[in-house]
């Protein structure tokens, strides 16, 4: 009864925290599951300065128009960087709030949201479309090879990077990219 419990709340964690990659690119047995979600529980939600001042990786990536680009070729100004896929509920949750930061902040800070999703890039367009969600969503990277690059295993991740291109900060986990908290971290880029 006490490892049923232990398993519940393992899993409550899991969804709390954000998405786990991988469970996404292959079934898992239960116990493999429960192992992740410990994983993922003791992760946590928030922020990480640990890779501040890294370069970004130079990974290609394909545009919303399906060209090949990368991280140092969107430089100039401040980025933030969304790993994100359609099968992440909090990935969707956050969409909205970082559409309206792209929006919002166009003239200060470039926002693009990386689909992590294995395929083709149509099924995400069309989630994308059917959301109302701009394009700056439609970036994909189908082999997920940038989040590999970085190291991230739970989605989504977002990853603010200076004019220069080095790592400012990254945060795990769903969060409302217009809230004051956001608005603070979002000024470290500056």
């Amino acid at each position: 009864m006490l490892s049923v419990r232990l398993i519940v709340l393992l899993l409550v964690g899991l969804v709390a925290t954000g998405c786990d990659r991988q469970k996404a690119e292959a079934p898992q047995a239960p116990a493999a599951d429960a192992a992740n979600a410990a994983a993922d529980a003791v992760a946590g939600k928030g922020i990480d300065r640990s890779h501040k001042g890294a370069a970004a990786p130079e990974t290609l990536f394909k545009t919303p128009d399906g060209a090949d680009t990368s991280i140092a070729k969107l430089g100039g100004k401040p980025l933030l960087v969304n790993l994100w896929a359609t099968w992440c509920a909090p990935c969707v949750k956050e969409l909205p709030t970082l559409d309206a930061l792209e929006a919002a902040q166009k003239e200060k800070l470039a926002v693009i949201a990386v689909s992590q999703d294995m395929g083709l890039q149509e099924p995400v367009d069309t989630f994308l479309t059917s959301r109302k969600i701009g394009r700056f969503a439609a970036y994909h990277d189908p082999d997920m090879a940038l989040s590999s690059a970085l190291g991230v295993q739970v989605l989504p991740t977002s990853i603010l990077y200076d004019a220069a291109g080095k790592e400012v900060w990254r945060y795990t986990g769903d969060l409302d990219w217009m809230s004051a908290e956001a608005a603070k971290l979002l000024a470290e880029a500056r």
